[in-house]
């Protein structure tokens, strides 16, 4: 069984709260945009930022992306 290396454990308790941050933005703009009838630019495109961006997606979205 392979061990976990000592840096990851050490880190971790710092990922857990980036990842759950990043999740939440992200569900938060998918929900705002499926709501919305107008954006800055086709809906699809901005799904596809949102999801596939990380984290700087859901910030775009939420700058530039809604009227």
């Amino acid at each position: 069984m392979p061990q976990i290396p000592e840096i990851l454990i050490q880190i971790l308790p710092f990922l857990i709260p980036i990842l759950i941050i990043q999740l939440g933005l992200m569900v938060y703009c998918l929900i705002d945009l499926s709501k919305r009838e107008k954006t800055s630019g086709p809906k699809w495109l901005w799904v596809l930022l949102i999801v596939l961006g990380q984290f700087w997606g859901p910030i775009l979205y939420l700058i530039i992306g809604r009227k």
